[in-house]
């Protein structure tokens, strides 16, 4: 994986502007804040943000790919005043789960999600080397 960034750009600060990869893509399909029985624990957003964290590496690992595979990731979020002000505790929770590589990543907030409790839905696309 090599991430692309033009020498002149101010660095991102938690993500990439670009990642090139090659090999095995897998694609990771909205994970939010439940466990594996679809039942949440929390409202917290943190909390939900590191449930679906740990819900994106499960998928991973059924594919044999690990949190350092992944070149993309998108996040929806209901709240970005809320996003912001959980920022120390969704870093600690994505260098814990995840690592501390930088991905390429877009984040947008919207109006709602599909399940009425989610606060956060992650998707993620991971490149799994030849």
């Amino acid at each position: 994986m090599k991430v692309l960034q033009p020498p002149t750009w101010s660095r991102p600060r938690g993500y990439a502007n670009g990642v090139m990869a090659r090999g095995q893509t897998v694609c990771v399909a909205g994970m939010i804040g439940w466990d594996g029985q679809c039942q949440f624990h929390t409202d917290d957003f943190a909390g939900q943000v590191r449930q679906a964290l740990l819900n994106v590496v499960a998928v991973l690992d059924e594919a044999g790919a690990k949190p350092e595979h992944i070149v993309r990731m998108t996040w929806y979020v209901t709240d970005k005043r809320e996003y912001i002000a959980a920022g120390r505790e969704v870093g600690q929770a994505f260098r814990e789960i995840i690592g501390s590589f930088s991905v390429a990543m877009t984040a947008v907030q919207v109006t709602a999600l599909m399940e009425d409790r989610a606060k956060v839905e992650i998707e993620v696309t991971a490149i799994i080397p030849e």
